[in-house]
Parts: C-alpha cells; structure tokens; sequence
C-alpha cells in the first residue's frame, strides 16, 4: 500500500443523501407518531384509499357491470321500487335512478383524492415559490404579488367558480386547477412568504451570497427546502378545501362530471327525496358522512404534521 493511498473510499455524494433523507424521515416519523390524532387521520385515509382500490376488483369479480357501474348501473330486478332500501344485494341501497350507492361511494372515492391532492400540490407549488421570492427580492416583486393576493382573498372563492363555470364548463381537472392556481396566490402565499423571510435573515444566506451564490441558487437550494415543512402541512389542509369546494358545486350542479359524492346528494335533491332525510337516509348520508370524514382526516393529519413543523408542540 502506497503512503498516500486510504483504506477507505469515500460513499458516493448520492448515497449520503439517501442516508440523510432516510434519517431524517426516520425522525419525522417519530416526531408524527406522538400524534395520536395524526395516526388516527392517516388510518381514515388508508381506509378511503382501500375502499378506492376495491371498486374495480368488485366490479371485475363479484358485481355485474350492467347493474353495479356507478354511472350507468340499473337493477331490473326492482323496477318501480327505486330509489330501494339497504340489503343483501345492495348494502346502502340505490338512488333514484336505480344505481347502487356503495358502488357510487366507492368510484367516487378516486375523484375526491384525485380533485384534492392535485389541487393542493398546484397551490403549495405556487405558494412556495411565490412566497420564497417576494422574500427574497422585495421591493416590486413583492408588492405585485401580494396585492394579487389580497385580491384574490376579497373574492368568495365558491362564488368565483360558479361565474367562471358560466365561462367554461367545469370538468374535475379544470376544476382541480382552477383551485390549485387561486389558491396559490392567495393566502398561502402570504403565509410561506413570512416563513421565507425568517430564513433569509439566517447566516448561511450571507455566506452563500459572498460565495458568489446567484439569487435563484440561494431560492432553489437555501429557502425553498427550509419553507417545504411548512408548505407540506398547508398542502393537508388544501386537500380538505377542494374537496369541500366540489362537494358543494357538484351539489348545485355546476360541475361536468361523472359522479362524486356531491352529485350523489344533489341527484336526491332533484328528485324531491332529499326532503324527506329520515325516511330516505341512505341517499345522502353515505355521501355526506365520506366528504366529512375525509376532509376530517386530512385535517387531522395535518394537525399531526404540525407537531414535525413546530418544535414548540414536540413532546419533551
């Protein structure tokens, strides 16, 4: 062996930091699990997510297509006895129409987690970089976007989007970016901007700008990464708002969809049962009972996340 040969080889530059992400979702993990509420959240979540993930397999080995599709689905066998009660061969019996309503449940289950997830990476997308900017540079920047968003917040957003329906129709993607692009340059914005300029008075910020560090270097790998904690934790709660947001133009019937939970209480609502609640539960308490308790869940997991984000609700 040579005088200025090692023994040891240095770990690839890529290997360091899947080690150091790894530890660091290791610790995160922990940080999340003293959250009972988060758990219990995350496992509301898994739920929905099962009960996504059965529907085509149902549909492919037990359910007949002609009877159980969720759009086009009639069970001749109770002509002039729809909307039907709970039973065997339809557990949460059927709408008006004749079309079962676990088999609408569960279909439009990957609408929901389809309308608010991309809604809420769109914002958080929009927000973060947005909100690092106006940090970082100021001045005009700074004051465009945050007029834009004060603007954006004077409107009602539900409102908003039955005006533009007028303009366009509103299918489940323009909606879901419709939403992901108002809200984020609205108040999430405002919100990850203040968290950006914590970190821009940070002393690593100075050192990387006598470095020779260009401005977006400085954003893309200083800012940005020290702001995504807080930007996941708003994606949670996004989540819920778009999901809230379909619900409710589904239920008037602004939207051009195939089926979501709202259209599921709105077809009640035009057929004259939805009156009648207590007799005809099963219209819309399925429907209504899922958008509250998936909008919960995320709410709940974002609480969860919470604790991760600020250290000051860790356990000691």
């Amino acid at each position: 062996m040579t005088p200025t040969s090692s023994p040891f080889k240095p770990e690839p530059l890529w290997k360091v930091r899947v080690h150091l992400f790894l530890g660091a979702a290791r610790r995160n993990w922990a940080l999340f699990a003293e959250s009972k509420i988060g758990l219990v959240g995350l496992g509301i979540i898994v739920l929905f997510l099962l009960m996504m993930a059965a529907h085509p397999i149902l549909m492919s080995t037990v359910w007949e297509p002609r009877v159980y599709d969720p759009v086009r689905g009639f069970d001749p066998r109770l002509v002039g006895r729809h909307p039907a009660p709970p039973s065997w061969a339809h557990p949460l019996g059927t709408d008006p129409i004749g079309r079962d309503v676990l088999s609408q449940l569960m279909w439009s289950a990957r609408s929901e987690f389809a309308l608010g997830v991309t809604a809420a990476v769109i914002s958080v997308v929009i927000g973060t970089i947005v909100g690092a900017v106006c940090a970082y540079f100021g001045g005009v920047v700074d004051m465009f976007f945050m007029r834009l968003a004060d603007l954006e917040m004077l409107f009602p957003f539900i409102a908003l989007l039955m005006v533009l329906q007028s303009v366009m129709p509103l299918t489940l993607i323009r909606l879901a970016l419709l939403i992901g692009v108002l809200s984020g340059f609205g108040g999430i914005t405002i919100i990850l901007k203040s968290q950006a300029l914590t970190v821009k008075v940070k002393p690593y910020i100075e050192a990387a700008k006598v470095a020779g560090g260009s401005s977006w270097q400085i954003i893309r790998r200083h800012i940005i990464p020290n702001i995504m904690p807080l930007s996941f934790l708003y994606m949670m709660f996004n989540v819920t708002g778009a999901i809230f947001t379909e619900a409710v133009l589904s239920f008037f019937g602004f939207l051009d969809i195939r089926m979501s939970w709202g259209i599921m209480i709105n077809t009640a609502q035009e057929s004259g049962y939805l009156g009648a609640f207590g007799q005809y539960w099963w219209l819309w308490a399925p429907a209504g009972g899922a958008i509250t308790l998936l909008c919960f869940a995320f709410y709940l997991v974002g609480r969860g996340l919470d604790a991760v984000v600020n250290p000051r609700l860790r356990k000691r």
